[in-house]
């Protein structure tokens, strides 16, 4: 083993990209003390995004007062960088929206709001950004991205003409009508990309209340509840902006934040990880690799749909270069993991049986220590050349 790439996301709640991929660096190395290890930092959408791109863009980080998901003011981090001659804003809708802001008792996305991202994104237009990329992952709202809207001067009508204020989930079904700003013409002027990782429409058997709802905190009831407010709002956008969202992949991600943008902002969606990919100089770095190493937190249905695994696992195919996957959780199908083309996949230990054990399983030594173990024994137990025979 001669060159090995080492790309993968952030085990949520325990490292980073960079932090997993320095652990596995030393699984490696602990076979193959001369082997060459590049660690690449990426992101799919979510956490790490905005970092990950400003640091290939050559741009640095700013910060703004934002609101979090249920109105506190807290400081968001995001990047700025010339493009082509344009001033643009590297964003993570996370900073200012993220499950991760909240404590899991506070985790409800009737009252979730993404009024923070809109604040983000005025700071943004404040400081002279007329290009934004953003990314929507790691989102703690359902809120269809009215919150933002509301940020923006968008202001809502209930059935009775009332004006609707404190926009959340729990609110998005009293919408009757939607005004636009007419008084932030820079807003209009504005270029919006949006990274997503997730390819769920806005409504539905499969849209955002009823896949990630429950991920939020939503429990049955909310589910059903949230959901009656998406197809609702949905009736108003087709009706007034002629955007039918239930059939956009990527409108329901962050719990609808993209149809926001595709339906009032005129934003192109674009997978998360291929943006990153390109931006860091993915396929230049693996050539002449003899395998690359990625992971997530957990590996589920949701990793074949647009998640950093499938993402680097797509252009290693390309290219003839064996993928090994680690992660914290295993909960997929023989099938997906067939579909992902990955060589070899392992669970870094064993699924933690209580609160407890996950607690300690995510501590960051124990997590680092456990990466690199996992990647040390795969190496020792599977040769090169049983790699290629997997591909």
């Amino acid at each position: 083993m001669r060159k090995v790439i080492i790309a993968p996301d952030s085990f949520k709640g325990s490292l980073s990209s960079l932090e997993a991929a320095y652990a596995a660096a030393a699984g490696v190395r602990a076979v193959f003390p001369e082997c060459e290890t590049i660690c690449l930092e990426t992101a799919d959408g979510g956490e790490g995004t905005a970092s990950t791109l400003t640091k290939a863009l050559k741009g640095q980080m700013t910060e703004a007062i934002v609101s979090d998901p249920l109105g506190r003011k807290i400081t968001a981090a995001y990047g700025i960088a010339e493009i082509s001659g344009m001033k643009t804003a590297v964003m993570e809708m996370s900073q200012a929206s993220g499950l991760t802001l909240l404590d899991p008792a506070e985790r409800n996305p009737l009252l979730a709001s993404t009024y923070g991202t809109g604040e983000m994104i005025l700071d943004a237009l404040d400081k002279g950004c007329r290009r934004f990329l953003i990314g929507i992952g790691g989102s703690a709202t359902n809120d269809a991205g009215m919150g933002m809207l509301e940020a923006l001067g968008f202001r809502f009508i209930d059935k009775d003409g009332q004006k609707i204020t404190g926009m959340c989930g729990g609110l998005i079904g009293r919408i009757a009508r939607i005004e636009s700003p007419s008084h932030m013409p820079e807003l209009a002027v504005s270029e919006f990309i949006v990274a997503c990782d997730v390819e769920t429409p806005f409504c539905g058997p499969e849209g955002a209340a009823a896949v990630f709802g429950p991920q939020k905190g939503a429990t049955p009831e909310t589910v059903v509840l949230l959901e009656a407010g998406m197809q609702s709002l949905n009736n108003v956008i087709s009706r007034d902006f002629g955007a039918d969202l239930s059939e956009i992949k990527g409108s329901g991600a962050a719990g609808g934040l993209g149809g926001a943008f595709q339906a009032f902002m005129g934003a192109s969606l674009r997978s998360g990880i291929e943006m990153v990919l390109e931006a860091i100089g993915f396929e230049e770095a693996i050539q002449g690799a003899d395998l690359i190493i990625t992971g997530e937190g957990k590996m589920d249905g949701q990793t074949v749909k647009g998640k950093v695994i499938s993402g680097i696992a797509s252009i290693a195919r390309k290219h003839g270069i064996p993928v090994m996957a680690i992660a914290g959780i295993m909960d997929m199908t023989e099938s997906d993991l067939r579909s992902l083309g990955l060589a070899a996949a392992f669970p870094i230990g064993p699924r933690p049986e209580d609160k407890s054990g996950l607690e300690h399983a995510m501590c960051p030594e124990t997590a680092s220590r456990n990466i690199t173990d996992t990647v040390a024994r795969a190496l020792e137990s599977l040769s090169p050349s049983s790699f290629r025979a997997n591909l």
